[in-house]
């Protein structure tokens, strides 16, 4: 039986998605360490993100397609962080059943205070890589979600 060989471009992008996989988990723990004093987890904090992002308020499914996410794993975390008064449901003016998510003053400040926490422990992560890696593997990272978003590969 021949076995299909990994061009070397692939070899070389199998070990970049390896090692992001670990980065990803890593990444989680570190973030969950992190903001845990403030109540939050590296996933409520991420759609704390994105609420924040947002042009505008946006449904939960919009939310999820935004963090490339399962719409029922953000439901659940959105239903927790309304629980805990951080996010609050507004009316949505053009579907009566998807409400809109809206961070609450309570969730702006304990967003807030992540962001006061994050910047130091990010200033430390990048120190010794220049900018131009950074934005180098930023840019590798981009190109890979944007032919995994195509469905291509």
């Amino acid at each position: 039986m021949s076995k299909i060989k990994r061009t070397p471009a692939g070899e070389a992008m199998t070990g970049f998605i390896l090692e992001l996989f670990r980065v990803n988990g890593l990444l989680l723990t570190a973030g969950d360490r992190l903001v845990a004093a403030l109540g939050l987890t590296s996933a409520r904090w991420q759609i704390l993100g994105a609420i924040v992002a947002a042009e505008r308020p946006e449904p939960v499914a919009w939310l999820a397609r935004n963090l490339g996410a399962n719409r029922q794993n953000v439901q659940r975390i959105v239903n927790d962080l309304e629980r805990d008064g951080l996010v609050a449901f507004e009316t949505n003016p053009h579907h009566r059943r998807a409400q809109l998510v809206v961070l609450t003053d309570k969730g702006r400040q304990v967003f807030d205070a992540a962001g006061r926490l994050q910047a130091p422990w990010v200033n430390g992560l990048a120190d010794g890589l220049s900018v131009k890696e950074i934005e180098a593997a930023h840019r590798v990272i981009g190109a890979l979600r944007d032919r995994l978003e195509a469905g291509e590969g």
